[in-house]
């Protein structure tokens, strides 16, 4: 399954980190292998792995299980111990009360409110104390509490509405990856509200799985496990067979879903998608992944991807990153004849 990417806000969060720490974030960003010249640009995108190493990094430079993003530094294993008290209550309504009981007393978590109405529940973060000019603490507090909620009851928890309190950004198809698409940008607070239905479900986990959970952070709590759910979803990973072998046709694909071509389009529109975003998302990731790792030539990668010449690739990677693909080549693997 081909990995997504993660955009370039995570990228400016981590300089931003370093530079606190008084560390020169532009030569930091060469050491890990990573062109600056991405901060500024964004459409560029990093790879999971890229990510995980930057966090790892950080919490070496920071000591500060939140990496310096939290009002106060939390000390390591702070998240296991949450994590542990979290998972003995009985289903996700006792979950989400002890997260708001522990927000409150442990110093450097971001704190919570819980508000159980008569349909539904709203769990609010406070965005008061944040230094976040890229709204990346926003996001990534709620998007964790959200992944943490999804893995203990073993599915990946539908969203009645997602509230931030910023402007929709320009390139606001990532938000989907993490919170589903009904998000309301531009509001007086940043939460996430649930279904009432879903707080009597149980919690699944046992302590030996949190552990290996654990054992996969960052990754894990960086990118969503495709627990499967929505059509977008469903259409990825039909499409992904493109990657190694003919693309599947959007007869094809519905077939599949067993829908028709038209009811998939209009399903896909209101979603505020298509399968040729899709698509070109998978193109767009598959090319980055392939470049990081620097093992394919641009050639070989560009007729690989099902361009007619890498002079077609090299626009169409302008055109999703704003940069040219060299940029994301390591130093080491960077051909004069391929730039």
């Amino acid at each position: 399954m081909t990995q997504r990417t993660i955009p370039v806000r995570f990228l400016r969060a981590a300089a931003r980190t370093a530079r606190r720490r008084d560390v020169d974030a532009q030569e930091w960003l060469d050491h890990l292998g990573i062109d600056p010249e991405l901060l500024f640009d964004d459409r560029a995108r990093i790879t999971l792995e890229q990510a995980t190493e930057i966090v790892q990094e950080l919490w070496r430079l920071t000591g500060d299980e939140w990496v310096g993003l939290g009002a106060r530094p939390s000390p390591f294993g702070t998240f296991r111990m949450v994590c542990l008290g979290l998972m003995s209550a009985p289903d996700l309504r006792g979950v989400m009360e002890r997260a708001r009981d522990f927000s409150r007393v442990l110093p450097g978590l971001p704190t919570f409110d819980l508000e159980v109405g008569e349909r539904t529940t709203q769990l609010t973060l406070d965005t008061e104390s944040l230094d976040d000019p890229d709204h990346f603490v926003t996001d990534i507090a709620l998007s964790v509490g959200l992944r943490f909620f999804s893995w203990l009851a073993g599915s990946r928890l539908p969203v009645e509405q997602v509230s931030l309190p910023y402007e929709r950004p320009e390139r606001a198809e990532d938000y989907d990856q993490v919170f589903g698409r009904r998000i309301a940008f531009g509001q007086a607070t940043a939460s996430l509200r649930f279904s009432n239905e879903l707080l009597t479900l149980p919690v699944m986990r046992t302590e030996e799985e949190l552990e290996e959970w654990l054992r996969n952070a960052p990754a894990d709590l960086l990118m969503y496990r495709d627990y499967g759910a929505t059509p977008a979803d469903q259409v990825r990973r039909i499409l992904e067979r493109g990657l190694r072998g003919p693309w599947p046709t959007p007869d094809e694909v519905a077939s599949q879903l067993a829908m028709s071509t038209q009811h998939l389009r209009r399903v896909l529109r209101e979603d505020d998608t298509s399968m040729s975003a899709i698509k070109e998302e998978l193109l767009r990731d598959a090319a980055i992944a392939s470049l990081v790792a620097g093992e394919e030539t641009i050639a070989a990668l560009s007729e690989r991807l099902g361009f007619s010449e890498p002079s077609a690739f090299h626009r169409a990677f302008r055109r999703w990153t704003g940069s040219a693909p060299g940029a994301y080549r390591p130093k080491s693997a960077q051909d004069a004849s391929d730039d």
